[in-house]
């Protein structure tokens, strides 16, 4: 296989916070077609273990409106590859959402605003609903895809 070709097969990998699976019920968004049309590239979405996780706990414990939006997320979440991280077995998702963008240097799709700064804080690209009606990017993506 050539080297072109090997990079052809790369895709951007996308790390998505449980609240980006909410979109689509929260604003009628459809996040993957949006996405294919934001990034312009092939992508992969990746989901945190530790997100996954907390997705299970808020379908059984929530609130009858979260336990619903958490089955509809854990559907959508089936279209995502899941992913342990090793320092997701400590600290709180979010870090482990933090670590992993840093270290793949890839975008997080989040609404999450104190993740979204965090974010930021390292230079990572950060995907989120803007006007409750699109999607948007705050960082460049770099060009590894």
């Amino acid at each position: 296989m050539t080297p072109k070709s090997e990079q052809q097969k790369k895709k951007l990998k996308v790390i998505l916070d449980s609240n980006a699976l909410f979109v689509p019920l929260q604003f009628k968004i459809d996040i993957f077609e949006e996405l294919k049309t934001l990034l312009g590239v092939r992508f992969e979405l990746v989901l945190p273990l530790s997100i996954l996780k907390e997705l299970h706990g808020i379908s059984e414990k929530g609130s009858p409106k979260m336990q619903k939006w958490a089955a509809y997320a854990l559907e959508l979440a089936k279209r995502c590859e899941v992913v342990q991280f090793e320092e997701e077995k400590e600290g709180s998702p979010d870090d482990a959402i933090v670590n992993m963008a840093s270290k793949w240097n890839c975008p997080v799709f989040t609404n999450d605003r104190a993740l979204r700064k965090r974010l930021r804080d390292i230079s990572a690209p950060v995907i989120y609903v803007r006007q409750k009606s699109r999607l948007e990017i705050n960082g460049r993506i770099k060009s590894s895809v």
